[in-house]
Order: C-alpha cells, then sequence, then structure tokens
C-alpha cells in the first residue's frame, strides 16, 4: 500500500512537472513567433534604396520652360534640370535650353519660375549650363560615370508630359554603357549609358541617379530607339565645365582639331581598330595638324592615361584647357610615337 502510494506520488510529480515545463515552452514558442512578426514588420515599413536615394535628389530637380522660334512661329518646351551648385547654376540638354531659347523659366522645388540665361552648351554632347539669380538651392552631388556597371539601379527624375507630372521617378537597371546612337541624319552621340528605367520627353535634362543618390548621367528624351531603352549622357564630361564657370564664370571650349572615333563607331564606318581613338579627319591649320597627326592614326593614350572612349578623350582636353599642350601617344603606320599638341578655342 505504501508502494503504491509513492508511486503515484511520483507520477503526480512528474507529470506537474512535465506539464509545467511544456507551458514554459509553449511560452517561449509565442514570443519566438511574436518577435519574428515584429522583424518582419520592421522590414516591411524599411524604406527602399530606390526612395532613399530619390529623397536626397527630388529637391534639386527643376522645371525647364522655354519659348523658340521655329519656321516663323513661336513655339513653348518643356524639360527638366538639376541643379549643380547652390549659387544658381543649372544642368539640362542643350536641346531643351540653349543660346536660341528666347526665354527661358526654371520652377523649383520650393515653388515659383525665375528666369534663366544660358551660360554654356554644346550641340554634339546635347548638354548645356544656365544660371539663375537664386542662392541657396540644394544641389545634386555627381557620381564617376567611368565607374557604372551593367546591372546596376539606375533611377531617372523628370517633368514626363510636361510640368504637370512634376519629379517624376522611375527606375531600371543600367542595361550597357559606351552605347552610340544616331541623333538624327549623319549625327552620332557617343559614349552613352544604356537604362531601362522610362525617360519620356519632358524627362530630358534630368538626373540619372545611382542608389547612393549621385548623379552618373544626365537623361535625353532625344534620342530615342525602342520602348524600354533610354540613354543619358554620362555626367563626368560636364565635370570640367562646372569647375571652370564655378571659379571664372565662363568656360571656353577647347579643341585639338580632328574628328574622332571609338570603338563604338567602328561598325557604322566599317573600320576595324581594337583599341583608343580612329582619327578621321584632321582640321588645317588645328594643333593636330601642326603636330604631324594625320587620317589613320589612332590616339592610345593621353596625358600618359590609355583611353578607349572619345569622351574620355574629350575630358582629358577639357581638363587641359584653352592654349594650353596636351600629350598623346600615337599609333601611326610607322609605329607608336608621342606628340604634343596645342589646344585651341572650338
Amino acid at each position: 500500500m505504501k508502494t503504491h502510494k509513492l508511486l503515484s506520488l511520483i507520477l503526480v510529480d512528474t507529470i506537474f512537472i512535465s506539464t509545467f515545463t511544456g507551458c514554459k515552452l509553449n511560452n517561449n514558442k509565442t514570443n519566438m513567433h511574436s518577435n519574428k512578426a515584429i522583424a518582419q514588420d520592421t522590414t516591411t515599413n524599411a524604406e527602399s534604396p530606390v526612395t532613399i536615394a530619390s529623397k536626397k535628389v527630388l529637391p534639386s530637380v527643376v522645371g525647364v520652360t522655354t519659348t523658340f522660334v521655329e519656321n516663323n512661329e513661336t513655339k513653348q518646351g518643356v524639360g527638366s534640370g538639376m541643379v549643380i551648385d547652390s549659387s544658381g547654376y543649372i544642368l539640362t540638354n542643350n536641346h531643351v535650353a540653349n543660346k536660341n531659347s528666347k526665354s527661358i523659366k526654371i520652377s523649383l522645388y520650393g515653388g515659383g519660375d525665375v528666369d534663366a540665361k544660358p551660360m554654356w552648351a554644346n550641340d554634339s554632347l546635347d548638354l548645356s549650363i544656365l544660371k539663375i539669380n537664386s542662392k541657396n538651392l540644394t544641389p545634386v552631388v555627381l557620381g564617376d560615370s567611368s565607374k557604372v556597371q551593367i546591372g546596376e539601379t539606375a533611377i531617372a527624375i523628370g517633368n514626363p508630359l510636361g510640368l504637370n507630372f512634376q519629379r517624376t521617378v522611375t527606375s531600371g537597371i543600367v542595361s550597357a554603357v559606351d552605347r552610340t546612337v544616331e541623333a538624327g541624319e549623319g549625327v552620332f552621340m557617343e559614349d552613352l549609358i544604356q537604362t531601362d528605367a522610362s525617360i519620356n520627353p519632358g524627362n530630358s535634362g534630368g538626373p540619372l541617379i545611382d542608389t547612393n543618390g549621385k548623379v552618373i548621367g544626365v537623361n535625353s528624351a532625344k534620342i530615342t530607339s525602342a520602348e524600354g531603352i533610354g540613354f543619358a549622357v554620362p555626367v563626368n564630361i560636364i565635370k570640367p565645365v562646372i569647375k571652370s564657370l564655378k571659379s571664372t564664370g565662363s568656360f571656353t571650349t577647347p579643341v585639338i582639331g580632328i574628328i574622332g572615333l571609338d570603338k563604338s563607331m567602328s561598325g557604322y564606318l566599317n573600320i576595324n581598330f581594337k583599341k583608343g581613338i580612329y582619327v578621321y579627319n584632321v582640321a588645317k591649320n588645328s594643333g593636330a595638324s601642326e603636330a604631324g597627326i594625320k587620317k589613320g592614326d589612332i590616339i592610345l593614350g593621353v596625358n600618359g592615361n590609355d583611353i578607349n572612349t572619345m569622351n574620355e578623350l574629350r575630358e582629358a582636353i577639357y581638363n587641359t584647357g584653352v592654349n594650353k599642350t596636351i600629350n598623346l601617344k600615337l599609333q601611326t603606320s610607322s609605329g607608336e610615337t608621342n606628340v604634343s599638341v596645342n589646344t585651341r578655342a572650338k
């Protein structure tokens, strides 16, 4: 009898302990599920990289409205631009606003329109820089377009279809780099960034940015190809211009006097070369002709650095300035040689 009572007590104690332990485990499981749910909610509420990057740049994006004369008729155009300096410099496309525009107005992020005047423009690059009399503006941060990688996220911001859709954000990826596209009959734009982020009329002149909110290109709807294919001018080419404008208030475009073709153009003209810049033509009495550069020569390097795109050559010349000397490494019919070339004003 005592034995049975002892066994009963042991069984009761065992069941009680097990039940108590089971409750504790169930509570732990409940807490784990609860914590997991909280973590999921936190993840859901986090802002995406596109959102974070866009917020950095939106205050710097402006609307650009121009009037111009075409066939003796005054017309109006609308595009986009971006603040590149707090003192009032605006970067946009040449086909949006240039020295031939009758009037240019900038619509600022905080509201209000101000007049602008053109300071510099380049039709072949489809870029122009404007100036407004406004201070304490929020400028964009320029990235390094030479480091853009295929497949990375690309975010386009602008005013598609006019100012009714100001500062629209679209995103995609960088589909290709160093693209050459025919922008008109016999007119080519080289070394472009290709993206599938939507770029529509009105987006022209707006920024193409990376996930850090840095500008890698200037969108151009002037270059149309097919649906889902947009193009932007790499931002590095404009940096020497901005630097000069900020320090001196002007920029004179330097040239060496050649028409050059990089590898991306070779297919259009059936010219075969492996690297560098092919010299397609040399202007008379230019710095290049005086240095002995001839058609068919290939420029392999500038100031000790290898080059393979026209924008790399332009950037080096722009950084050199007018009436200065630039050193080129050439591949000629008689072998490799180095020459010094004097730059001149365009």
